[in-house]
Protein backbone atom coordinates (compact mmCIF):
# COMPACT_ATOMS: atom_id res chain seq x y z
CA UNK A 1 0.00 0.00 0.00
CA UNK A 2 1.09 3.37 -0.52
CA UNK A 3 0.29 6.52 1.70
CA UNK A 4 -0.86 9.57 0.24
CA UNK A 5 -1.22 12.86 1.82
CA UNK A 6 -4.54 14.79 0.46
CA UNK A 7 -6.06 18.06 1.35
CA UNK A 8 -9.70 18.69 0.55
CA UNK A 9 -8.96 22.36 0.24
CA UNK A 10 -11.70 24.89 -0.05
CA UNK A 11 -14.83 26.11 -2.06
CA UNK A 12 -15.33 22.94 -4.29
CA UNK A 13 -12.65 21.39 -3.32
CA UNK A 14 -14.24 18.82 -0.23
CA UNK A 15 -17.13 17.98 -2.87
CA UNK A 16 -14.55 17.04 -5.80
CA UNK A 17 -12.32 15.47 -3.61
CA UNK A 18 -15.04 13.15 -2.11
CA UNK A 19 -16.22 11.80 -5.12
CA UNK A 20 -12.68 11.10 -6.44
CA UNK A 21 -11.67 9.36 -3.13
CA UNK A 22 -14.67 7.52 -3.46
CA UNK A 23 -13.93 6.15 -7.15
CA UNK A 24 -10.69 5.41 -6.26
CA UNK A 25 -11.23 3.61 -3.30
CA UNK A 26 -14.03 1.46 -5.66
CA UNK A 27 -11.60 0.72 -8.27
CA UNK A 28 -9.04 -1.01 -5.32
CA UNK A 29 -5.98 1.74 -5.56
CA UNK A 30 -3.74 0.55 -3.31
CA UNK A 31 -3.51 3.48 -1.50
CA UNK A 32 -3.93 4.93 2.12
CA UNK A 33 -4.86 8.36 2.77
CA UNK A 34 -3.85 10.55 5.24
CA UNK A 35 -5.44 14.35 5.34
CA UNK A 36 -3.97 17.57 6.53
CA UNK A 37 -5.37 20.81 6.73
CA UNK A 38 -4.13 23.69 4.45
CA UNK A 39 -5.76 27.12 2.88
CA UNK A 40 -8.42 29.73 4.01
CA UNK A 41 -9.19 28.22 7.16
CA UNK A 42 -5.60 27.98 7.99
CA UNK A 43 -4.58 31.64 6.76
CA UNK A 44 -7.65 33.07 8.69
CA UNK A 45 -6.19 31.51 11.66
CA UNK A 46 -2.96 33.50 11.34
CA UNK A 47 -0.66 31.69 9.50
CA UNK A 48 0.29 33.84 6.61
CA UNK A 49 1.63 31.14 4.82
CA UNK A 50 -1.39 28.75 4.45
CA UNK A 51 0.30 25.42 5.73
CA UNK A 52 1.09 24.51 9.12
CA UNK A 53 4.23 21.97 10.03
CA UNK A 54 2.38 19.19 11.00
CA UNK A 55 1.14 19.29 7.12
CA UNK A 56 4.52 19.59 5.50
CA UNK A 57 5.61 16.81 7.76
CA UNK A 58 3.07 14.58 6.20
CA UNK A 59 3.67 15.51 2.60
CA UNK A 60 7.40 15.84 2.65
CA UNK A 61 6.86 12.09 4.45
CA UNK A 62 4.75 10.17 1.85
CA UNK A 63 6.28 12.59 -0.94
CA UNK A 64 2.96 12.18 -3.05
CA UNK A 65 0.27 14.82 -2.75
CA UNK A 66 -3.17 14.76 -3.93
CA UNK A 67 -4.70 18.50 -3.53
CA UNK A 68 -8.05 19.85 -4.21
CA UNK A 69 -8.33 23.77 -5.23
CA UNK A 70 -7.40 26.03 -1.52
CA UNK A 71 -8.17 29.95 -1.44
CA UNK A 72 -5.94 32.45 -0.77
CA UNK A 73 -7.96 35.48 0.64
CA UNK A 74 -7.63 38.77 -1.33
CA UNK A 75 -5.24 41.62 0.27
CA UNK A 76 -1.81 41.96 1.04
CA UNK A 77 -0.02 39.79 3.23
CA UNK A 78 -0.95 36.10 1.82
CA UNK A 79 1.27 34.49 -0.79
CA UNK A 80 -0.31 31.48 -3.08
CA UNK A 81 0.24 28.36 -1.17
CA UNK A 82 0.33 26.74 -4.60
CA UNK A 83 3.39 28.77 -5.61
CA UNK A 84 4.86 28.12 -2.18
CA UNK A 85 4.61 24.59 -2.24
CA UNK A 86 5.70 24.00 -5.64
CA UNK A 87 8.53 25.49 -4.98
CA UNK A 88 9.18 24.48 -1.55
CA UNK A 89 8.76 20.64 -2.57
CA UNK A 90 11.43 20.98 -5.82
CA UNK A 91 8.07 20.36 -8.28
CA UNK A 92 10.06 21.79 -11.27
CA UNK A 93 7.59 20.16 -13.99
CA UNK A 94 3.63 21.38 -14.05
CA UNK A 95 2.55 18.63 -16.72
CA UNK A 96 -0.96 19.80 -17.98
CA UNK A 97 -2.49 17.16 -20.59
CA UNK A 98 -5.20 18.62 -22.72
CA UNK A 99 -7.02 16.63 -24.93
CA UNK A 100 -10.44 16.82 -26.72
CA UNK A 101 -13.23 14.26 -26.25
CA UNK A 102 -15.12 15.47 -29.23
CA UNK A 103 -17.82 14.55 -30.04
CA UNK A 104 -19.12 13.75 -26.31
CA UNK A 105 -17.83 17.24 -25.43
CA UNK A 106 -18.59 20.62 -27.48
CA UNK A 107 -15.12 21.52 -28.60
CA UNK A 108 -14.22 23.49 -32.01
CA UNK A 109 -11.29 21.53 -31.93
CA UNK A 110 -11.71 17.81 -32.48
CA UNK A 111 -8.03 16.24 -33.04
CA UNK A 112 -6.79 18.47 -30.30
CA UNK A 113 -3.98 16.55 -27.56
CA UNK A 114 -1.42 18.51 -26.56
CA UNK A 115 0.38 18.66 -23.31
CA UNK A 116 1.34 21.74 -21.81
CA UNK A 117 5.11 21.03 -20.22
CA UNK A 118 5.22 24.26 -17.95
CA UNK A 119 8.18 25.29 -15.64
CA UNK A 120 7.12 25.61 -12.21
CA UNK A 121 9.91 27.70 -9.64
CA UNK A 122 11.32 30.43 -11.86
CA UNK A 123 10.25 33.69 -13.96
CA UNK A 124 8.37 36.31 -12.11
CA UNK A 125 6.57 33.77 -9.92
CA UNK A 126 9.59 34.02 -8.04
CA UNK A 127 7.05 36.75 -6.71
CA UNK A 128 9.85 39.41 -6.12
CA UNK A 129 8.58 42.61 -6.27
CA UNK A 130 9.61 46.16 -4.45
CA UNK A 131 8.12 49.22 -5.00
CA UNK A 132 10.71 51.67 -5.73
CA UNK A 133 9.49 55.00 -6.62
CA UNK A 134 6.24 56.93 -6.33
CA UNK A 135 5.47 55.90 -9.55
CA UNK A 136 7.07 52.57 -10.15
CA UNK A 137 6.95 49.13 -8.85
CA UNK A 138 9.41 46.21 -10.11
CA UNK A 139 9.08 42.56 -10.52
CA UNK A 140 12.21 40.47 -10.80
CA UNK A 141 11.76 37.94 -13.48
CA UNK A 142 14.51 34.93 -12.95
CA UNK A 143 15.79 32.26 -15.01
CA UNK A 144 18.42 29.93 -14.37
CA UNK A 145 19.97 27.43 -16.69
CA UNK A 146 19.53 24.64 -13.52
CA UNK A 147 15.94 25.42 -14.13
CA UNK A 148 15.81 25.76 -17.98
CA UNK A 149 17.53 22.70 -18.62
CA UNK A 150 15.38 20.29 -16.06
CA UNK A 151 12.22 20.97 -17.70
CA UNK A 152 13.46 21.10 -21.19
CA UNK A 153 14.89 17.46 -20.51
CA UNK A 154 11.99 16.41 -18.92
CA UNK A 155 9.85 17.59 -22.14
CA UNK A 156 11.78 15.68 -24.46
CA UNK A 157 11.67 13.05 -21.99
CA UNK A 158 8.07 13.01 -21.79
CA UNK A 159 7.71 13.22 -25.27
CA UNK A 160 9.54 9.83 -26.10
CA UNK A 161 8.10 7.81 -23.30
CA UNK A 162 4.31 8.55 -24.71
CA UNK A 163 5.59 8.13 -28.31
CA UNK A 164 4.80 12.19 -28.98
CA UNK A 165 6.87 13.16 -32.40
CA UNK A 166 7.53 17.19 -31.86
CA UNK A 167 8.64 19.14 -29.00
CA UNK A 168 7.78 23.06 -29.35
CA UNK A 169 9.26 25.67 -27.06
CA UNK A 170 6.91 29.03 -26.21
CA UNK A 171 9.52 32.30 -25.48
CA UNK A 172 9.15 35.80 -25.77
CA UNK A 173 13.40 35.55 -26.71
CA UNK A 174 12.77 38.84 -29.53
CA UNK A 175 12.08 41.21 -26.54
CA UNK A 176 13.89 39.45 -23.15
CA UNK A 177 16.89 38.47 -24.91
CA UNK A 178 18.83 37.53 -21.90
CA UNK A 179 16.05 35.91 -19.20
CA UNK A 180 13.89 33.81 -22.73
CA UNK A 181 16.63 34.12 -24.64
CA UNK A 182 18.69 31.50 -22.29
CA UNK A 183 15.63 29.43 -22.15
CA UNK A 184 15.69 29.33 -26.11
CA UNK A 185 19.02 28.17 -26.05
CA UNK A 186 18.88 25.36 -23.78
CA UNK A 187 16.41 24.31 -25.50
CA UNK A 188 18.24 24.20 -29.18
CA UNK A 189 21.15 22.23 -26.58
CA UNK A 190 18.75 19.42 -25.53
CA UNK A 191 16.70 19.25 -28.91
CA UNK A 192 20.15 18.05 -30.33
CA UNK A 193 20.52 15.39 -27.80
CA UNK A 194 17.10 13.73 -29.42
CA UNK A 195 17.24 13.43 -33.01
CA UNK A 196 13.93 11.21 -33.21
CA UNK A 197 11.69 14.28 -31.69
CA UNK A 198 11.18 17.09 -33.78
CA UNK A 199 11.69 20.59 -32.49
CA UNK A 200 10.26 23.57 -32.97
CA UNK A 201 10.01 27.24 -31.12
CA UNK A 202 7.64 30.06 -31.65
CA UNK A 203 7.66 33.28 -29.73
CA UNK A 204 4.67 32.80 -26.87
CA UNK A 205 2.18 35.60 -28.61
CA UNK A 206 1.69 34.04 -31.95
CA UNK A 207 2.16 30.70 -30.30
CA UNK A 208 -0.61 31.16 -27.91
CA UNK A 209 -2.70 32.55 -31.34
CA UNK A 210 -1.83 29.71 -32.74
CA UNK A 211 -3.16 27.40 -30.19
CA UNK A 212 -6.24 28.33 -29.16
CA UNK A 213 -6.87 28.12 -33.39
CA UNK A 214 -5.17 25.16 -34.15
CA UNK A 215 -3.90 23.15 -31.12
CA UNK A 216 -4.02 20.23 -33.39
CA UNK A 217 -0.34 21.33 -34.79
CA UNK A 218 1.09 21.13 -31.32
CA UNK A 219 2.05 17.90 -29.67
CA UNK A 220 4.09 18.43 -26.46
CA UNK A 221 4.89 22.29 -25.51
CA UNK A 222 7.72 23.91 -22.94
CA UNK A 223 7.58 27.32 -21.70
CA UNK A 224 8.68 29.13 -18.86
CA UNK A 225 6.03 29.39 -15.99
CA UNK A 226 4.07 32.61 -16.67
CA UNK A 227 3.36 31.81 -20.16
CA UNK A 228 2.67 27.95 -19.34
CA UNK A 229 0.11 29.15 -16.86
CA UNK A 230 -1.75 31.54 -19.29
CA UNK A 231 -1.49 28.97 -22.19
CA UNK A 232 -2.40 25.90 -20.17
CA UNK A 233 -5.39 27.33 -18.95
CA UNK A 234 -6.46 28.48 -22.79
CA UNK A 235 -5.55 24.53 -23.73
CA UNK A 236 -7.51 23.16 -21.42
CA UNK A 237 -10.85 25.32 -21.96
CA UNK A 238 -10.48 24.95 -26.26
CA UNK A 239 -10.11 21.37 -25.26
CA UNK A 240 -13.79 21.17 -24.04
CA UNK A 241 -13.66 22.47 -20.56
CA UNK A 242 -11.18 24.23 -17.71
CA UNK A 243 -12.78 21.22 -15.19
CA UNK A 244 -11.87 18.35 -17.09
CA UNK A 245 -8.19 18.94 -16.97
CA UNK A 246 -5.99 17.52 -14.04
CA UNK A 247 -1.84 18.11 -13.49
CA UNK A 248 0.78 16.66 -11.81
CA UNK A 249 3.84 18.73 -10.48
CA UNK A 250 6.91 16.44 -10.33
CA UNK A 251 10.43 17.10 -8.60
CA UNK A 252 13.24 14.72 -7.84
CA UNK A 253 11.59 13.80 -4.37
CA UNK A 254 7.70 14.60 -4.20
CA UNK A 255 4.92 14.55 -6.47
CA UNK A 256 1.97 16.92 -6.23
CA UNK A 257 -1.45 16.50 -8.46
CA UNK A 258 -4.15 18.63 -8.82
CA UNK A 259 -6.86 20.31 -10.41
CA UNK A 260 -6.22 23.35 -12.87
CA UNK A 261 -9.42 24.61 -11.93
CA UNK A 262 -9.69 26.94 -8.68
CA UNK A 263 -12.23 26.67 -6.04
CA UNK A 264 -15.44 28.32 -7.10
CA UNK A 265 -16.94 29.10 -4.01
CA UNK A 266 -19.67 30.76 -5.81
CA UNK A 267 -20.95 27.04 -6.70
CA UNK A 268 -19.64 25.53 -3.47
CA UNK A 269 -22.04 23.05 -1.39
CA UNK A 270 -24.40 22.81 -4.33
CA UNK A 271 -23.36 19.48 -5.87
CA UNK A 272 -22.66 20.57 -9.00
CA UNK A 273 -19.07 20.37 -9.84
CA UNK A 274 -17.12 18.37 -12.32
CA UNK A 275 -14.65 16.21 -10.34
CA UNK A 276 -13.07 15.24 -13.32
CA UNK A 277 -10.11 17.87 -13.29
CA UNK A 278 -9.34 16.07 -10.07
CA UNK A 279 -10.31 12.81 -10.66
CA UNK A 280 -7.74 12.91 -14.34
CA UNK A 281 -5.30 14.63 -11.63
CA UNK A 282 -5.52 11.20 -9.42
CA UNK A 283 -4.98 9.21 -12.67
CA UNK A 284 -1.73 10.42 -13.19
CA UNK A 285 -1.36 10.43 -9.26
CA UNK A 286 -1.73 6.41 -9.84
CA UNK A 287 0.75 6.24 -13.02
CA UNK A 288 3.57 8.21 -11.14
CA UNK A 289 3.48 5.96 -8.35
CA UNK A 290 3.26 2.60 -10.84
CA UNK A 291 -0.52 1.28 -10.19
CA UNK A 292 -1.10 1.98 -13.95
CA UNK A 293 -4.03 -1.00 -13.62
CA UNK A 294 -5.83 0.96 -11.74
CA UNK A 295 -5.38 3.78 -13.48
CA UNK A 296 -6.28 2.32 -16.68
CA UNK A 297 -9.70 0.91 -14.96
CA UNK A 298 -11.04 4.52 -13.64
CA UNK A 299 -9.95 6.46 -17.05
CA UNK A 300 -12.08 3.66 -19.01
CA UNK A 301 -14.87 4.28 -16.54
CA UNK A 302 -14.79 7.61 -17.08
CA UNK A 303 -14.23 7.58 -20.91
CA UNK A 304 -17.60 5.51 -20.65
CA UNK A 305 -19.51 7.66 -18.84
CA UNK A 306 -18.54 10.78 -20.91
CA UNK A 307 -19.27 9.23 -24.20
CA UNK A 308 -22.57 8.16 -23.00
CA UNK A 309 -24.09 11.53 -22.33
CA UNK A 310 -23.46 11.22 -18.26
CA UNK A 311 -22.71 15.50 -17.79
CA UNK A 312 -22.19 17.67 -14.71
CA UNK A 313 -23.16 21.23 -15.71
CA UNK A 314 -20.30 22.92 -16.86
CA UNK A 315 -20.31 20.22 -19.49
CA UNK A 316 -24.30 19.38 -20.44
CA UNK A 317 -25.37 20.62 -24.08
CA UNK A 318 -28.91 20.18 -24.52
CA UNK A 319 -29.84 17.21 -27.12
CA UNK A 320 -26.44 15.75 -26.92
CA UNK A 321 -25.46 14.67 -23.43
CA UNK A 322 -28.60 12.65 -22.46
CA UNK A 323 -28.33 13.45 -18.52
CA UNK A 324 -27.76 16.33 -16.30
CA UNK A 325 -26.13 14.94 -13.03
CA UNK A 326 -24.29 16.86 -9.75
CA UNK A 327 -20.97 15.43 -8.34
CA UNK A 328 -21.85 12.68 -6.72
CA UNK A 329 -23.94 11.20 -9.29
CA UNK A 330 -21.20 11.64 -11.31
CA UNK A 331 -18.61 9.29 -9.16
CA UNK A 332 -21.37 6.84 -9.01
CA UNK A 333 -21.86 6.78 -12.30
CA UNK A 334 -17.98 6.21 -13.30
CA UNK A 335 -18.05 3.33 -10.37
CA UNK A 336 -21.01 1.57 -12.23
CA UNK A 337 -18.82 1.65 -15.05
CA UNK A 338 -15.41 0.16 -13.64
CA UNK A 339 -14.23 -2.88 -15.49
CA UNK A 340 -15.88 -1.63 -18.33
CA UNK A 341 -13.88 0.04 -21.80
CA UNK A 342 -15.31 2.67 -24.01
CA UNK A 343 -16.65 1.87 -27.36
CA UNK A 344 -15.77 4.50 -29.05
CA UNK A 345 -13.29 6.71 -27.27
CA UNK A 346 -9.75 5.74 -26.62
CA UNK A 347 -9.23 2.84 -24.07
CA UNK A 348 -6.73 3.51 -21.62
CA UNK A 349 -3.39 1.16 -22.26
CA UNK A 350 -0.85 2.51 -20.04
CA UNK A 351 2.39 1.48 -20.52
CA UNK A 352 3.55 -0.97 -17.10
CA UNK A 353 6.62 0.05 -14.87
CA UNK A 354 8.01 2.83 -16.64
CA UNK A 355 8.93 5.82 -15.16
CA UNK A 356 10.82 9.26 -16.24
CA UNK A 357 14.52 8.79 -15.16
CA UNK A 358 16.17 12.03 -15.24
CA UNK A 359 20.08 12.77 -14.75
CA UNK A 360 20.47 15.18 -11.57
CA UNK A 361 21.90 18.88 -13.31
CA UNK A 362 25.49 18.87 -13.55
CA UNK A 363 26.88 22.73 -13.26
CA UNK A 364 29.05 23.39 -15.97
CA UNK A 365 32.73 24.99 -15.91
CA UNK A 366 32.58 28.56 -14.81
CA UNK A 367 32.66 31.74 -17.37
CA UNK A 368 35.62 34.34 -17.23
CA UNK A 369 33.22 37.00 -15.40
CA UNK A 370 34.98 40.20 -16.00
CA UNK A 371 32.71 43.86 -14.55
CA UNK A 372 32.27 46.40 -16.89
CA UNK A 373 30.41 49.08 -15.26
CA UNK A 374 26.91 49.56 -13.49
CA UNK A 375 23.55 50.52 -13.63
CA UNK A 376 22.48 52.79 -11.37
CA UNK A 377 18.68 53.27 -10.95
CA UNK A 378 17.34 57.17 -9.26
CA UNK A 379 14.00 58.02 -7.93
CA UNK A 380 14.22 62.09 -9.69
CA UNK A 381 11.25 64.04 -10.00
CA UNK A 382 12.55 66.19 -12.69
CA UNK A 383 11.52 65.28 -16.58
CA UNK A 384 14.79 66.80 -18.63
CA UNK A 385 17.42 63.21 -18.89
CA UNK A 386 19.67 65.96 -19.96
CA UNK A 387 19.32 67.82 -16.52
CA UNK A 388 20.05 65.02 -14.36
CA UNK A 389 23.14 63.95 -16.68
CA UNK A 390 24.87 66.89 -15.92
CA UNK A 391 24.54 66.14 -12.09
CA UNK A 392 25.65 61.85 -12.71
CA UNK A 393 28.75 63.77 -14.50
CA UNK A 394 30.56 64.72 -11.48
CA UNK A 395 30.28 60.80 -10.66
CA UNK A 396 31.98 59.84 -13.08
CA UNK A 397 35.51 58.08 -12.44
CA UNK A 398 37.05 55.14 -14.37
CA UNK A 399 33.33 54.40 -15.11
CA UNK A 400 31.48 57.13 -16.39
CA UNK A 401 27.97 57.84 -17.95
CA UNK A 402 26.86 56.61 -20.65
CA UNK A 403 23.28 56.56 -21.26
CA UNK A 404 20.07 57.02 -18.93
CA UNK A 405 16.89 55.14 -19.89
CA UNK A 406 13.52 55.36 -18.45
CA UNK A 407 11.07 52.48 -18.90
CA UNK A 408 13.76 50.92 -20.24
CA UNK A 409 13.59 53.65 -23.36
CA UNK A 410 17.10 55.75 -24.38
CA UNK A 411 16.25 59.50 -23.31
CA UNK A 412 19.88 60.04 -22.76
CA UNK A 413 22.02 61.33 -25.33
CA UNK A 414 20.33 62.30 -27.66
CA UNK A 415 16.25 61.66 -26.48
CA UNK A 416 13.23 62.44 -27.69
CA UNK A 417 10.82 65.20 -26.34
CA UNK A 418 7.90 62.97 -26.80
CA UNK A 419 8.84 60.05 -24.47
CA UNK A 420 7.11 60.12 -21.84
CA UNK A 421 9.06 59.77 -18.33
CA UNK A 422 8.26 58.62 -14.84
CA UNK A 423 10.64 59.32 -11.91
CA UNK A 424 12.22 55.81 -12.32
CA UNK A 425 15.31 56.37 -14.06
CA UNK A 426 18.28 53.96 -14.98
CA UNK A 427 21.49 55.19 -15.64
CA UNK A 428 24.90 53.47 -17.02
CA UNK A 429 28.00 54.13 -15.95
CA UNK A 430 30.86 51.93 -17.72
CA UNK A 431 34.47 51.38 -18.73
CA UNK A 432 35.61 53.61 -22.01
CA UNK A 433 37.58 51.00 -23.38
CA UNK A 434 37.96 46.84 -23.01
CA UNK A 435 39.88 47.01 -19.46
CA UNK A 436 37.86 45.56 -16.48
CA UNK A 437 36.33 47.97 -14.04
CA UNK A 438 38.00 48.79 -10.75
CA UNK A 439 35.73 47.36 -8.61
CA UNK A 440 35.97 49.92 -5.81
CA UNK A 441 34.68 52.83 -8.39
CA UNK A 442 30.95 51.59 -7.45
CA UNK A 443 30.79 52.17 -3.80
CA UNK A 444 33.03 55.40 -4.46
CA UNK A 445 30.44 56.29 -6.88
CA UNK A 446 27.45 55.74 -4.71
CA UNK A 447 28.76 57.51 -2.04
CA UNK A 448 29.11 60.15 -4.45
CA UNK A 449 26.22 60.29 -5.37
CA UNK A 450 25.07 60.41 -1.73
CA UNK A 451 26.96 63.66 -1.24
CA UNK A 452 25.19 64.79 -3.98
CA UNK A 453 21.92 64.19 -2.58
CA UNK A 454 21.32 61.72 -5.44
CA UNK A 455 18.22 59.13 -4.34
CA UNK A 456 19.64 55.63 -5.59
CA UNK A 457 17.22 52.78 -4.97
CA UNK A 458 19.43 50.28 -6.70
CA UNK A 459 22.11 49.19 -8.39
CA UNK A 460 23.14 46.31 -10.79
CA UNK A 461 26.28 45.29 -12.07
CA UNK A 462 27.64 44.87 -15.35
CA UNK A 463 29.47 41.87 -16.79
CA UNK A 464 31.00 40.44 -19.63
CA UNK A 465 30.72 36.39 -19.36
CA UNK A 466 33.35 35.12 -21.90
CA UNK A 467 33.37 38.56 -23.35
CA UNK A 468 29.63 38.38 -23.90
CA UNK A 469 28.09 41.25 -22.61
CA UNK A 470 25.13 40.06 -19.63
CA UNK A 471 23.21 43.15 -20.13
CA UNK A 472 20.52 44.15 -22.32
CA UNK A 473 21.11 47.76 -24.34
CA UNK A 474 18.48 50.36 -23.57
CA UNK A 475 15.58 50.38 -26.02
CA UNK A 476 16.71 52.87 -29.38
CA UNK A 477 20.23 52.35 -28.45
Amino acid sequence: MQKITIAKGDGIGPEIMDATLKILKAAEARVDFEEIEIGEKVYLSGNTSGIGKEAWDSIRSNRVFLKAPITTPQGGGYKSLNVTMRKALGLYANIRPCKSYYPFIATKHPKMDVVIIRENEEDLYAGIEHRQTDEVVQCLKLISRPGCEKIIRYAFEYARLYKRKKVSCFVKDNIMKHTDGLFHQVFKEIAAEYPDIQADSWIIDIAAARLADTPEIFEVVVTPNLYGDVVSDIAAQISGSVGLAGSANIGELCAMFEAIHGSAPDIAGKDMANPSGLLQSAIMMLNHIGQQDVAERIKNAWSCTIEEGIHTADIYKEGESTQLVGTQAFADAVIERLGRKPQHMKVADYEKGVQLQLPKYQRKLASSKVLKGVDVFVDWKGQDANQLAKVLAKLNSDIHLTMITNRGVKVWPNGFEETFCTDHWRCRFEVSNGSPADKGSIPQLLSQALQENIDVIKTENLYEFDGVKGYSLGQGQ
